[in-house]
């Protein structure tokens, strides 16, 4: 952890005249460049901490079990998307545009907007969308927000309609 937190520290200070933090935090969490250790940094307050970084995605088959248990699934799409192909099942719908306002409301606020359960940060969280894209995006969002069991659904509605039609038909 020690020669970790000595690398960041010197690219910090590299990159401090030309990148804000959060934009290292990004460069770091996307190039992984221990192999041996892949990390991201999150922010509390004025603390910054650095976090081991587990698979970022789910399979579909992943999902299914997910949703058997308390895991929150969130969709990033727009709600005229929702209505019109479906959504998966016990969903909630927060609109990418949405999500960093979100997930920084009360529970109360959360629950009367968006018709679910609040995630807290340590809540597993899976983002959902069409395919992959903005749930990705979500998912940055979330862990730059400290929500450290976030995970995405990378084949999105896409998949989940094709894999679902194909459980019905066996």
């Amino acid at each position: 952890m020690t020669r970790v937190l000595a690398f960041v520290s010197a690219l910090l200070l590299r990159t401090a005249c030309r990148s804000s933090v959060a934009q290292v935090c990004r460069q770091l969490r996307n190039q992984r460049p221990l192999s041996w250790a892949p990390f991201y940094l999150t922010q509390h307050g004025s603390n910054w901490s650095v976090c081991t970084a587990p698979s970022e995605s789910v399979t579909y088959q992943e999902l299914k079990q997910l949703l058997k248990s308390k895991t929150i699934v969130i969709d990033v799409r727009e709600p005229w998307e929702i209505k019109e192909y479906g959504q998966i099942p016990g969903s909630i719908n927060v609109p990418l545009g949405e999500v960093e306002q979100a997930l920084k409301l009360d529970s109360s606020k959360f629950m009367e907007t968006y018709n679910g359960k609040m995630p807290s940060t340590s809540d597993k969280i899976v983002f959902s969308c069409l395919a992959g894209v903005r749930s990705k995006k979500a998912l940055e969002t979330a862990m730059s927000l400290g929500y450290s069991r976030a995970l995405h659904f990378p084949g999105g509605w896409e998949e989940w309609v094709k894999c679902e039609f194909a459980d019905h038909q066996r």
